[in-house]
């Protein structure tokens, strides 16, 4: 099984690179450039979820520190800072993979049955989308939005309702309750946030 290949300039010679590593090379450079950006906005003491101006600075500035040191054949170059830099803040400031979601005008409602089947609704009809979570991923995503909310969830109180800072409605059944696995509704508002 062969996937794209790349020449490299260099030595003239064919590499084969296929789909899963270069998501994997994607990953780690994301992690990696999400570590800086979240120790730079702990350092200056930003409260992410009210001050996402200032993790899109901060992201641009890792960014761009990145792509520098690039030049120089340290680390690998990234092929689209703006992408990289949505995917930063989406990740420090926002709702992580799910931001796109709840940033797109045409998704009317976003849930979770199972960490790897997220389902959108685009005027009203429901769409089953490529994202596929981990629990891990899962949990601390409803952890954020709850923190955003002022609510908890836990065994003495497994189902929530809540009301996210953009005015969307937010709806978790802990793990256990749902089959294994916590299950998230997030009905998007209309007009915006109250």
């Amino acid at each position: 099984m062969f996937g794209p290949r790349n020449l490299t300039r260099e030595t003239g010679t064919v590499v084969a690179t296929t789909q899963a590593e270069t998501l994997d090379q994607h990953r780690t450079l994301v992690d990696h450039l999400d570590e800086r950006v979240r120790a730079l906005v702990r350092g200056e003491g930003v409260d992410p979820q009210r001050d996402a101006t200032v993790v899109r600075r901060i992201a641009e500035g890792v960014v761009r520190e990145h792509d520098e040191r690039s030049l120089t054949g340290q680390v690998a170059p990234v092929p689209d800072v703006g992408t990289m830099v949505g995917e930063l803040v989406a990740r420090v400031a926002g709702f992580g993979p799910l931001q796109p979601f709840l940033d797109d005008p045409t998704v009317e409602e976003v849930w979770i049955n199972d960490p790897s089947r997220v389902f959108v609704a685009r005027h009203g009809r429901h769409e089953l989308t490529n994202l596929i979570l981990t629990s891990a991923q899962v949990s601390e995503l409803v952890e954020r939005m709850l923190k955003s909310s002022g609510r908890r969830i836990d065994i003495s109180q497994p189902f929530v309702d809540a009301m996210l800072p953009e005015g969307h409605r937010l709806h978790v059944v802990l793990e256990g309750i749902s089959r294994g696995f916590s299950a998230v509704n997030i009905r998007k508002s209309a007009t915006g946030p109250p």
